[in-house]
């Protein structure tokens, strides 16, 4: 029986995939992650890995009873005790814990942690969504300041910049603390009430439930209509407003180009005052790459002390299929420095020994079994060999290896006892 991927997900391979897109080949994978560990490091900010999958009340508690992640978009199953477990659908409430349950405020004042790596949610697949995703996210404990935020802005903006992407728009807005929120939820029900039966079901639900979930409806028609909403900026109060400027100045004194949206709201529950998305022009509706904000409140709802908190996540797959359609160039496939083309069974006996000698000497090499030189050196040229050493029959009786240099077609002879001498030479060692 043949067996195919689930829907929703798909093979990383380490080649181009026939009939696929060029960003599931996994060589972009390990160049966007290592800048991506780069740019972190940079920051100031170390790994943390949490399980991916975690008690169901956690992420239920941690995202928000509305969301439409707890909802109905997660992967939840029992365990064979019969507890609820769930597939982590974001990381900011598994770090949390993980935060929490380490006691890990007993190390310092500030604290900031980076992740990469795959998240899980029934979603319907389309561009730019599936039900396995990965994602590079950053979460800041410790410091509730503006230059807080305004380092986590900067950082995403910064990941983009290193890669190259293009016509960016980083959008920010402020949904204030609880009280602002209380008065703006008052007068957007007050302004939306004249409107409920031409509000969408999703919308409709959203009223009673978590109003402010109805700014980040994605129905044309809606859209329209809360263009004439109030604005929360009209109920922020003197901290919040505060808080929200001092932000806005860091990024215009550090020439980040930003759009202030009123109607930005974020899709999970527990974000407070600064939030912001970055959006780019490839992936139609699903435009956002990355996005956060700030959760003051939700470390000590899992258990944790009461800290402000800062974060963001994005999207790998969506900065991959990013920078294909805007056609921003990779780094070239990294292959072995030495393929070995033996022709013959001595040849081979031969090269299996300098096989070792080379590998432990940790030069990358590979062994290519071919009946022709030609054909060798092709396998060679494919898998972007640096170097090719033919050993044949003649050069068994010469004691030597031909120690071909790919890119120039270049050739010297050397003694075969010189070979790996030579590579460790060019190797640095």
């Amino acid at each position: 029986m043949k067996y195919s991927l689930p829907k929703g997900t798909f093979d990383i391979l380490p080649n181009e995939p026939k009939n696929q897109d060029k960003w599931k080949e996994s060589h972009r994978w390990h160049y966007l992650e290592s800048i991506m560990r780069e740019v972190a490091h940079d920051y100031g900010y170390q790994e943390i890995r949490t399980p991916i999958f975690e008690k169901t009340e956690l992420f239920i508690r941690g995202v928000g009873e509305t969301s439409d992640i707890a909802s109905k978009e997660m992967y939840t199953f029992l365990d064979k005790a019969d507890r609820s477990m769930s597939l982590r659908p974001e990381g900011t409430a598994s770090v949390m814990r993980a935060f929490a349950q380490n006691s890990l405020q007993q190390l310092g004042s500030h604290h900031k942690f980076f992740y990469i790596g795959p998240f899980f949610r029934y979603d319907r697949p389309q561009a730019g969504r599936f039900r396995q995703f990965h994602q590079f996210g950053i979460e800041a404990i410790g410091n509730g300041e503006p230059d807080q935020d305004f380092e986590a802005i900067e950082l995403l903006y910064e990941l983009f910049r290193r890669l190259g992407l293009k016509n960016l728009k980083v959008l920010v807005n402020t949904l204030g603390d609880k009280d602002c929120r209380e008065k703006y939820q008052k007068a957007l029900l007050n302004f939306l009430k004249p409107h409920f039966d031409t509000l969408s079901p999703e919308s409709q639900a959203r009223f009673t439930k978590n109003p402010l979930r109805i700014l980040d409806s994605k129905d044309e028609k809606e859209r329209g209509l809360l263009n004439e909403a109030p604005s929360i900026l009209d109920f922020l109060s003197e901290t919040s407003q505060k808080h929200f400027d001092s932000l806005c100045d860091y990024l215009n004194k550090h020439n980040i180009p930003f759009q202030i949206t009123p109607q930005l709201v974020r899709g999970l529950d527990y974000y407070n005052h600064t939030v912001f998305e970055v959006t780019s022009d490839i992936l139609g509706a699903q435009n956002t790459i990355g996005a956060g904000g700030r959760y003051d409140g939700l470390l000590p709802a899992v258990g944790g002390p009461d800290l402000p908190c800062i974060g963001f996540s994005t999207g790998i797959e969506r900065i991959l299929q990013t920078m294909e359609g805007q056609k921003i160039p990779f780094p070239e496939k990294p292959g072995p420095m030495v393929s070995l083309i033996p022709l013959g069974m001595e040849a081979k006996k031969l090269a299996q020994t300098l096989l070792y000698e080379l590998r432990h000497s940790n030069i990358s090499t590979i062994l290519i079994e071919a009946k022709k030189i030609q054909k060798g050196l092709q396998q060679a040229e494919q898998i972007n060999s640096s170097y090719a050493v033919i050993i044949g029959d003649e050069e068994l009786k010469k004691n030597i290896g031909q120690v071909k240099t790919m890119k120039t077609r270049e050739t010297e002879e050397l003694s075969l006892s010189a070979i790996v001498e030579f590579f460790r030479k060019k190797n640095g060692l």
